[in-house]
């Protein structure tokens, strides 16, 4: 299995999950997202992008990691192209970090929509801020290893069916939520975390920290 860490330009918190998460994976930087290598501990193999937000300072603490230079106007963001090379490297997991959050809510809607297709695929995705979590939901049964009290929502990409979601302050069983329903938003972990899907995309939003360490 080979898991990857790549380094976006969102916001970032350092956890104790996180770090966890990063530990011993390839990383690849996407621009301005170098700027979480220290924090996390992590040494990047490829700094990726067009470079029009990494400031000279950070460019100037990592002269050594090799680059690959993109023109501003291209066809892909930053972030999709450290997806595409890491997928070319042979990446079987990824750990989207810095994934949330930042000045562009296009580019962090990117990476929820990318990291939905990349699933579908068949690869394990984890989108993190430290702080919020993403997981996109596969169809069938899915178990998670959130704390008791975790705030979590569902968040549908297209109409669900059959959704059950069991370990919640608020259960479900075998529901129909339409697109855009709050149905599924701001619930709460209580024992052992199980979701069910019948049809439809969706994504999990959990907020493990600073629950985690409380």
């Amino acid at each position: 299995m080979s898991r990857f860490t790549l380094l976006l330009g969102g916001d970032l918190v350092t956890t104790p999950r996180l770090l966890a998460q990063v530990a011993q994976t390839r990383v690849i930087a996407a621009d301005s997202g170098m700027r979480h290598a220290r924090a996390l501990g992590l040494s990047p193999e490829l700094w990726v992008g067009d470079f029009d937000s990494a400031t000279a300072l950070l460019e100037r603490a990592y002269p050594d990691v090799p680059r690959e230079v993109f023109p501003a106007e291209k066809d892909m963001t930053d972030g999709e192209l450290a997806v595409a090379t890491a997928v070319r490297e042979g990446a079987t997991s990824l750990v989207l970090a810095g994934a949330f959050g930042g000045s562009r809510a296009d580019h962090a809607f990117l990476h929820l929509a990318l990291a939905m297709r990349i699933a579908e695929k068949g690869m394990e995705v984890i989108l993190s801020s430290g702080s919020q979590e993403g997981r996109p939901l596969s169809l069938g049964g899915t178990a998670f290893d959130f704390a008791d009290a975790t705030l979590f929502s569902v968040v549908g990409f297209t109409p669900l069916s059959g959704l059950t979601v069991r370990g919640a302050k608020w259960p479900l069983h075998d529901v129909e939520v339409p697109l855009g329903s709050s149905l599924t938003i701001s619930n709460q972990i209580q024992g052992r975390l199980e979701i069910e899907l019948r049809s439809g995309r969706a994504m999990l939003i959990a907020h493990p920290f600073p629950a985690e360490g409380a």
